[in-house]
């Protein structure tokens, strides 16, 4: 197992939203699953590198709420992000990110995103 710290699997996840395609390629395994909000939903690893070369890419992210576990060769970080991109207007949402060490480094397994709409009643 590569040893990580807390810190190191936030700079990951991080630099998972503003390193672009070719950093995400790096850190995602090929069966990995997305769950973005509608209309885009559930998608494969390859749909979601395919969506994030067309599209522009976050330049800013901050989490907040940061919630972090690690059981053996699973690692999970849950948090809420705000993030900028483009001229858009700013993007909340409360997300999960699931790493396993494959025995090839730590990689991305899961990862979902839910808006976080200030009006939204839990």
């Amino acid at each position: 197992m590569t040893e990580m710290t807390e810190a190191d699997f936030w700079q990951m996840e991080e630099h998972s939203w503003t390193g672009g395609a070719d950093y995400a390629r790096t850190v995602t395994r090929d069966d990995a699953v997305f769950v973005f909000p509608y209309p885009v939903g559930i998608q494969s690893a390859e749909a979601s590198m395919k969506g994030l070369e067309a599209g522009d890419r976050w330049r800013s992210v901050t989490f907040h709420d940061r919630s972090f576990t690690r059981q053996g060769p699973v690692a999970v970080l849950a948090y809420k992000a705000e993030a900028e991109r483009g001229t858009e207007p700013g993007y909340t949402a409360l997300c999960a990110s699931t790493y396993v060490d494959d025995g090839e480094g730590w990689r991305l397994i899961s990862h979902q995103q839910t808006p976080a709409d200030a009006g939204a009643v839990a």
